[in-house]
Order: structure tokens, then C-alpha cells, then sequence
């Protein structure tokens, strides 16, 4: 036998490396953990990258039954790593491939140059179009302008047909639609703009990721969370603006970070950002409220509300790229907080009806009332 004809020897070492890197993307996309991938999870698989065209489901159920040699409908690790293989298929799985070649060769580079690691940073798309926060934005617009187009400077004091109809009052809190349309309502062109430009700042990427349907519930999590909190709270104030559901977008950032920590370039830095831009927010709103005790019209508790429901809303509903033990607790802990906090205040407001005020004019509500004036003409807040 000719020397050329020998058997060549893998280094045990690199085998061990290559086993263990793809056997973290099989058990990545193993969603409920059985040890095997269904056509299903294969199909996510597939989705998960960006491709220039859909690839169909029909083409992918070919792919499974080809590589199922038990015919059990399922793949297991080794029938994975036959069809990761594949050279046929190179177009679909070779970025397996040179994302393997790229983490176990070390390459030299350039120090002015930034080199990123970041699963998380590849999955930004733009199909599905990212157009949630557009759409919130546009209806904010719309009702801004039917307000202010009917009655000069209402926007200013609230008081335009749809201001009238939306915005949170304490004293009509059983129009329960208002917990949540006072999002809808801005007092002034500048309040508006500025939640305008946050939002659509903040959702745009957020939804690039995690879709536009996962963002809204976050969004909207905010706001109630915002007004149900402030009734409880300031219970003799109006309510307006949609902060709470800004709020709610910056916090839902630090969660996908705290999720997707591992898969995330630079974490530790974006996190601090995110934190120090909420922190400095609320921090100024309460010294000058509590420590200056000057009068203001911003609803800081609306504010913090929102950025708590944000977090813990954001935990269990966005995306997570690769789930770990640790995070599971995580968001274990956290939908447990959100259920109990929001099942306190839902109840607070059903069932104490004697701490909230009925009629704008009676009794010790009215002398808080007239406080509240000193912001403006109705006692608004916004948020």
C-alpha cells in the first residue's frame, strides 16, 4: 500500500472544536430540547438568515427527508452534521462554515479596525418592514393636527375634540379605553416632536430584530403600565403623551441586551448608554419635584413605569438568539414581577373606588385640583 493511500488523522483537538461549535447551533435551533431537529426547526433555521429570496417551506421538507436515513422524521446530531456538509448545499449552510473558519483561525488585523463577533448585529432586516413605531407615529400626527386644526393653541391645554376623548381623567376612569389612548394626546408641538423622534429612534431598530408585533406589545405595555401607575400615585391628575411607552423602548434595549449578551458586540458599553439616558431622565424629574419641590407637568411616574414594564415585558417577549439556563430563571423572575405588579394595580383600581376622585369638584380632590392648575388651565400632566 502506497504511503499517499493512508488514512488522514483529524486532530483530536479540532475535532473537539468543530463538535462542539456546530453542536451549539444544533441545539440552538432544537427549540423543545429533544435532542432532534423537526422539519419546523429546521425551517426556522433557514429563516433566521437573510436571504435574497424566501426559500419554500416544500423545498425545505425536501432538504429534511433527505438527510432523515431512519425515516423518523426528525434529524439527530449526526444527520445535522451530514447535511451541514452537504456540498450541494453550500449556498444555504456554508456561512456555518466561514463563521467556523473565522472563529478558529485567528486573524490580524489592522488596530484602527473594530472587529465585531455579534450574532445579534447580523440579524437586523428589513423584511418584514419595520413600520410599528411609523404607523404609532402617524396617528399621533393625525389626531395632533384634528385637535390643533379645530380650535387654536387646544393642543396647548388639551382640550381639542380628540384630546377630550383620549386623554387619561381620573374622574372618568371608567372609560377604560383612556389607560391607554392618552398615548395619542400631546400637549404642544414639542412634546410631540420629542416623543416623535425617541420613538421612531428607538423602535425602528428594536423591530429590525424582534419584528414589529413583538415591539408594539412592549410599546403599549409601557403606556398602561405608565397611566395605571400614575392613578395610583397622583390620582387627581389628567395624563397625556406617550412617554411611557418611549419609556418602555429604552428599557426594552438594556432587556435585549441582558438576553442576547454573548451574541451582542459590545454589550457592556450599549447597556451603560441605555441606563445613563433613563437613570439621568427620571433622577432630574424626582430632584426637582421632592428635593426643590418646584411644580412641574412632566409624569416622572408614568415615566418609570413605563421603562419597568419596558424591562420586564421585554425579557419575555423579544427575541432571545440562544437561551440559557441562567436566562430562562431570568425570565422566569420576570414575568412573575410584571404579573404581580400589573394584578396590583388592575385591582387597586377596580376595587378601592373611594381613592379615586369622581367629580372634579368636590371636596379635598377640588383644593388638589386647583394645584395641579398651576401647570396649566386643566391640571394636565404629560408623559
Amino acid at each position: 500500500m502506497s504511503q499517499d493511500s493512508s488514512p488522514v488523522r483529524i486532530p483530536l483537538k479540532t475535532r473537539n472544536r468543530t463538535d462542539d461549535y456546530f453542536r451549539g447551533i444544533f441545539n440552538k435551533f432544537d427549540r423543545d430540547r429533544d435532542g432532534f431537529l423537526t422539519i419546523r426547526e429546521l425551517n426556522a433555521m433557514i429563516e433566521s438568515r437573510e436571504y435574497e429570496q424566501d426559500i419554500p417551506i416544500h423545498c425545505v421538507k425536501k432538504i429534511h427527508e433527505l438527510h432523515d436515513k431512519d425515516g423518523d422524521r426528525r434529524l439527530d446530531f449526526e444527520e445535522f452534521i451530514e447535511m451541514i456538509n452537504n456540498p450541494e448545499l453550500s449556498n444555504i449552510f456554508g456561512h456555518y462554515f466561514n463563521r467556523y473558519i473565522n472563529w478558529i483561525v485567528p486573524k490580524t488585523t489592522h488596530p484602527s479596525h473594530t472587529v465585531t463577533d455579534g450574532e445579534y448585529e447580523e440579524e437586523y432586516s428589513c423584511y418584514p418592514p419595520a413600520v410599528g413605531m411609523i404607523i404609532i407615529s402617524l396617528v399621533e400626527i393625525i389626531f395632533f393636527c384634528i385637535d390643533e386644526a379645530t380650535e387654536r393653541d387646544s393642543t396647548k391645554y388639551a382640550s381639542g375634540p380628540t384630546a377630550t376623548y383620549f386623554i387619561y381623567e381620573p374622574y372618568k376612569r371608567y372609560e377604560a379605553w383612556r389607560f391607554v389612548t392618552y398615548m395619542f394626546v400631546h400637549i404642544g408641538v414639542f412634546h410631540l416632536l420629542v416623543n416623535l423622534a425617541v420613538q421612531i429612534l428607538l423602535g425602528i431598530p428594536l423591530e429590525m430584530v424582534h419584528r414589529w408585533w413583538r415591539v408594539l406589545v412592549v410599546y403599549f405595555a409601557g403606556v398602561l403600565a405608565g397611566s395605571l401607575a400614575t392613578s395610583i400615585t397622583d390620582p387627581y391628575v389628567k395624563l397625556a403623551g406617550a412617554s411611557g411607552g418611549v419609556y418602555s423602548l429604552i428599557t426594552a434595549h438594556i432587556a435585549s441586551i441582558i438576553m442576547n449578551w454573548h451574541e451582542m458586540s459590545f454589550p457592556l458599553a450599549q447597556l451603560l448608554v441605555f441606563f445613563i439616558v433613563a437613570g439621568t431622565d427620571i433622577g432630574t424629574a424626582v430632584y426637582y419635584r421632592y428635593v426643590l419641590d418646584k411644580v412641574q407637568s412632566i409624569g416622572y411616574v408614568a415615566h418609570f413605569a413605563g421603562a419597568v414594564a419596558g424591562l420586564l415585558v421585554g425579557i419575555n417577549i423579544l427575541r432571545n438568539l440562544s437561551v440559557t439556563r441562567a436566562e430562562r430563571i431570568i425570565w422566569w423572575v420576570s414575568i412573575t414581577i410584571y404579573v404581580f405588579l400589573m394584578a396590583m394595580c388592575i385591582i387597586w383600581n377596580l376595587c378601592w373606588t373611594s381613592y379615586f376622585p369622581t367629580d372634579p369638584y368636590q371636596g379635598k380632590m377640588w383644593q388638589n385640583f386647583q394645584n395641579y392648575q398651576q401647570l396649566n388651565k386643566t391640571g394636565n400632566k404629560f408623559s
